[in-house]
């Protein structure tokens, strides 16, 4: 029987050959008829991969088999479904490119690696871990890695989340003094599955902020690991055709709907053609002209 599951997954580790690793990539999603993106670099890889469990159980090992990969963090998800062909129906194809940077925060030439992984990041906080710094602290920070639209539908209890629509605009945020307050502080960042808040982190770091953490595994793995019953609110943002996934069958909804207000975790696009903006939108409202969601948003 057929068992649709989508893998999230990264490794930062120094590639002498990150074209090389792109084709291998490429025919083992083809061969095994696998569907994701994945984005490789000089500095790793970083991926998601969606298709029926026993292919992707075959890719794994074929991944891991590769000595700067043996130590990655592969994430396990339930897929929406497979099609005719045993293909993931929650993503359109296989990409699979080389870029300058595995996640963009614009600043490749800031990202130093070895074996081990990024060096001079924050120090890496299990869910458990985590809840023992918050429970002996009265002044750790939460810091949100993601773009703004994401914390909307899903955030950590009073979590910063800075006035962001790319990843890019972290290193404007941070260089402009907006978070200097904080650099006395604990400061622990999340995001979805780990991989932007190593590059953060080590952004913040090398910036004079002298606390720093990161939730290792993400959301991902502190959802796995206390659900709905822990500092998590609301539902996580995905990057597929699934647009979020709950924690447990009493997951809160945080999001308010940029037409009505109405309790939500949907998300969608804009109508207009012409944008390129999402919006946390109910069913009823998703047809609202672009001008009447950014005119909501902006009051």
């Amino acid at each position: 029987m057929s068992t649709p599951k989508i893998v999230l997954f990264y490794a930062f580790a120094p590639l002498a050959d990150p074209d090389a690793v792109r084709v291998w990539q490429r025919d083992l999603g083809e061969a095994l008829k696998l569907r994701g993106r994945l984005i490789i670099s000089e500095h790793g890889i970083n991926g998601t991969l969606g298709g029926d469990l026993h292919d992707l159980k075959k890719w794994a090992r074929s991944f891991r088999s590769y000595a700067p990969f043996k130590n990655a963090d592969i994430k396990w998800s339930e897929g929406t479904g497979l099609d005719d062909d045993g293909c993931s129906v929650d993503f359109p194809k296989l990409s699979v490119k080389v870029r300058d940077e595995i996640v963009s925060f614009g600043a490749p030439d800031e990202l130093r690696v070895d074996e081990n992984g990024v060096v001079g990041g924050g120090i890496h906080l299990s869910p458990e871990k985590l809840h023992e710094l918050v429970e002996s602290r009265d002044d750790v920070v939460f810091f949100d890695g993601r773009n703004a639209l994401e914390a909307e539908i899903g955030r950590f209890k009073d979590a910063i989340v800075p006035d962001t629509e790319t990843t890019r605009d972290f290193v404007a945020l941070l260089d402009s003094g907006a978070y200097d307050d904080l650099k006395g502080k604990p400061v622990v960042t999340y995001c979805t599955g780990g991989i932007r808040c190593e590059v953060l982190s080590s952004l913040m770091v090398s910036r004079g902020f002298g606390e720093v953490y990161q939730l290792d595994g993400g959301i991902v793995r502190y959802g796995e690991t206390f659900g709905d019953d822990g500092l998590w609110e609301g539902s996580l943002y995905v990057f597929d055709k699934r647009g979020s996934i709950d924690f447990s069958d009493h997951a809160v909804v945080v999001g308010e709907c940029v037409g009505c207000g109405a309790a939500t975790k949907r998300t969608a696009n804009c109508p207009d053609a012409s944008c390129r903006r999402q919006f946390v939108v109910c069913e009823a409202c998703d047809a609202i002209p672009c001008e009447e969601h950014a005119a909501a948003t902006a009051g």
